[in-house]
Order: structure tokens, then C-alpha cells, then sequence
């Protein structure tokens, strides 16, 4: 074996180490987050006469809801309704928002 043949193999056991140590990326998981969304922007289920994504009427509409990071819905910041009550997302469907 020459010089460049055991640079080349070196090389290459070197770079496969490098690979393996680099830390694999983890999936993040998700969680459906109804009253998030803004209006057809939701993922999926807009209650009734609705079929799947980007159907949502209104924005934050309750029966509507969007993936998420997990641990981050009801924690998300929005805006209030227009009476001031504030607007929490929810692992739950909720009533409030809905489509005249």
C-alpha cells in the first residue's frame, strides 16, 4: 500500500468517525392545537362543513386547529378577544370563535 492509498484510507475512517459522533437529529413531536390558527390557515378539521386543511373561516376559529411543538400550545401568545378576554390555544376543541 502506498503513501496515498493509506492517506486516502485514513481519510475516509476518519471522516466515518466524524459522522458517527455527530449527533443524529431528533423528530420533534407535535400536538394538535385547536383556536391557533388564522383564517385557512388551519391544518386540518374546521367543524362542520368543512373538509381538511385551510378550510377555517375565522381567525383563531375554536373547532380549527394547527400542529404545534408539544408543551407549546396553551402557551402560545395571542391576541385578545374583542372583549378583552384573553385567547388561550387548547389541546381540546373549544366553542368560542366559530363562523357566523
Amino acid at each position: 500500500m502506498t503513501a496515498r492509498h493509506t492517506n486516502i484510507a485514513l481519510s475516509a475512517a476518519l471522516v466515518s468517525a466524524l459522522t458517527l459522533m455527530a449527533a443524529p437529529v431528533q423528530a420533534q413531536t407535535t400536538e394538535k392545537c385547536f383556536g391557533v390558527s388564522l383564517a385557512g390557515q388551519n391544518d386540518c378539521a374546521a367543524g362542520p362543513g368543512t373538509t381538511c386543511a385551510g378550510t377555517s373561516k375565522v381567525d383563531y376559529q375554536g373547532n380549527a386547529w394547527k400542529m404545534v411543538p408539544a408543551g407549546t400550545c396553551t402557551t402560545m401568545e395571542l391576541p385578545a378577544q374583542a372583549d378583552g378576554t384573553p385567547r388561550k390555544g387548547s389541546l381540546t376543541e373549544l366553542s368560542r370563535d366559530l363562523p357566523a
